[in-house]
């Protein structure tokens, strides 16, 4: 399954949450003798599993699954480790003879691997990081985001301001280094032979899908699950548990919020985080071959795959 040029294939498949890619994925891995490789970050943790949606282990035992359960929640995944461990699960599947499907949401994760980003891992520096947080409770993340952007204009127009674990992260690189954060990110030339297949449909009906899915959630023990994260002694200021639905929930266990709140919380937070999905693959990018979702997408996504496997 080698292109002319000797590079490996990769499916990949995006699209904004809710709009299907788990059920697609797994039936499309089935049929084409694959597995299925997660670029979405929130799936990376433990015990975190109603909040993001993630496979069931049902699924998980339809189509073998990479990058799932890797780490806790009080563990840091860089982007570098990201792109060197979906590198060796790549390697791994096309070595049994497999084929790889790399799925999920996260934008940045795909585009690295797409467009062949080259990052040095840093090693954290605990002493240094906690100062920085330390400063940011003095000064805010706002103050904190300037002081970045007087050092590295690049990166911090990269980084939301209120994105806190990302600026210290860029600053913690920057002084450890004595380099910019923005010059450590190079691309290469891509390592795979890529087809990129996107999932969509119309606004209002991915909407239905989410406020279905939230409601899922919490009928499946989204609260529970949160508490049960809580005790086993997780701080609620762990960047996973800022995700959408447990930042909320946390709120709602602390007496802070109604049930109601958290539920109106979790679907004007997660449309907004689809529109910023949406910024990371644009419909009219070429590079994408975008399907309407529904009952007759996996057919004709199945057919394009095996075109470009043929090439």
């Amino acid at each position: 399954m080698q292109s002319t040029e000797q590079k490996q294939p990769l499916i990949i498949i995006i699209g904004p949450t809710a709009v299907g890619k788990t059920e697609t994925s797994l039936e499309l891995a089935e049929h084409l003798d694959g597995e299925i490789i997660s670029a979405d970050s929130r799936l990376l943790y433990r015990g975190m599993d109603i909040g993001t949606a993630k496979p069931t282990l049902e699924e998980r035992a339809r189509v073998l699954h990479h990058l799932i359960d890797v780490a806790e929640p009080d563990q840091v995944w860089s982007l570098a480790m990201f792109l060197r461990s979906a590198g060796e699960a790549v390697a791994d599947i096309h070595a049994r003879g497999r084929l790889p499907f790399l799925v999920g949401g996260t934008g940045q994760y795909v585009r690295a691997i797409v467009e062949g980003w080259q990052i040095p891992e840093v090693e954290p520096d605990p002493r240094l990081r906690t100062a920085l947080e330390n400063w940011a409770d003095e000064i805010g993340s706002e103050a904190l985001h300037r002081r970045l952007e007087q050092l590295d204009p690049e990166a911090a127009s990269r980084i939301q301001p209120p994105n806190l674990r990302r600026i210290v992260r860029a600053l913690e690189v920057i002084l450890t280094t004595g380099k910019l954060f923005s010059s450590q990110r190079e691309s290469g030339p891509p390592l795979y032979d890529v087809l990129m297949l996107g999932l969509r449909c119309p606004r209002k009906e991915l909407y239905e899908r989410i406020d279905a899915r939230i409601q899922k959630m919490f009928d499946e023990g989204l609260v529970e699950e949160t508490q049960k994260l809580l005790d086993r002694g997780y701080l609620p200021e762990l960047p996973p548990l800022s995700a959408i639905g447990y930042r909320q929930v946390i709120q709602y266990l602390a007496g802070e919020i109604s049930m109601a709140e958290v539920i109106r919380q979790m679907r004007q937070v997660t449309r907004r985080f689809v529109r910023r999905q949406a910024n990371w693959f644009k419909e009219d990018d070429p590079d994408i071959q975008w399907f309407r979702a529904g009952p007759g997408a996996i057919d004709e996504m199945e057919g394009v795959i095996r075109e470009f496997l043929q090439k």
